[in-house]
């Protein structure tokens, strides 16, 4: 009902900046069209594809492309789906946008803004495998009932490594988050061998964090902050 995942898109005050902090990760960036009328830029590791909006809007926010939105919008409001933002008409890029009970803005478009890299292989970054987007939720049930009729399928509660819920797509992955030490949304990375990708980052003088949940060895699991304020956890993992 949300058409195509497009990215997350994110405030960036200064796009540079936050260039320089991803590409020094190892992300790309990938080749944007003129929609927009200020800075505008998207990185990626094949997977993950972030946009960085120079001018103040909803973030983060789960950005779709729905074609002929003007039209289609009409199904979501069937659905029961209540629109707090809506620029629609013929002469202008059509825009909506509504809220998830998480308070996570969801942003649909009538078309791209960036163009799809040219290949579809994966781009290695120091942060390791991109997995989700993790939302910190009060009320799993509500969420989970919340996205499923959206064409989200929900797995059910993981108890380790702190509880969560898998909201799994063909494009995106999100987590639903039940716990109090994560209060922002992450975009989640995993990787059997973090412990070395976290030596790696502390030697290039990156600040980890420990702010996530007690049961996070913090040897082998950290938060990094992006300079606009996107927060990165990097988990180990099994896999």
């Amino acid at each position: 009902m949300l058409g195509r995942f497009l990215e997350i898109s994110v405030h960036t005050p200064d796009i540079q900046a936050s260039l320089e902090f991803y590409e020094s990760l190892g992300f790309q960036q990938t080749s944007v069209s003129e929609t927009w009328p200020y800075p505008y830029a998207v990185i990626t590791d094949g997977r993950l594809f972030l946009g960085l909006h120079g001018a103040y809007i909803r973030s983060p926010a789960l950005t779709f492309v729905l074609p002929q939105l003007s039209r289609s919008i009409e199904a979501l409001r069937e659905a029961g789906i209540q629109f707090d933002q809506e620029r629609l008409g013929t002469d202008v890029f059509n825009q909506a946008a509504f809220t998830d009970p998480g308070g996570i803005c969801v942003s649909l478009v009538e078309a791209r803004t960036f163009s799809p890299p040219a290949t579809d292989a994966e781009i290695a970054t120091t942060c390791g495998y991109f997995t989700e987007f993790g939302i910190p939720v009060r009320d799993a049930a509500a969420s989970r009932a919340f996205w499923e009729p959206l064409g989200f399928v929900a797995m059910d509660e993981e108890s380790q490594p702190f509880s969560r819920t898998p909201v799994t797509s063909d494009h995106l992955n999100l987590g639903l988050y039940r716990t109090r030490a994560l209060r922002q949304p992450v975009l989640t990375f995993e990787d059997p061998d973090m412990r070395e990708r976290l030596a790696r980052l502390k030697e290039r003088g990156l600040k980890l964090s420990d702010e996530m949940p007690d049961s996070l060895d913090d040897a082998t699991n950290a938060i990094v902050e992006a300079p606009e304020g996107t927060r990165l956890l990097l988990m180990q993992s099994d896999f």
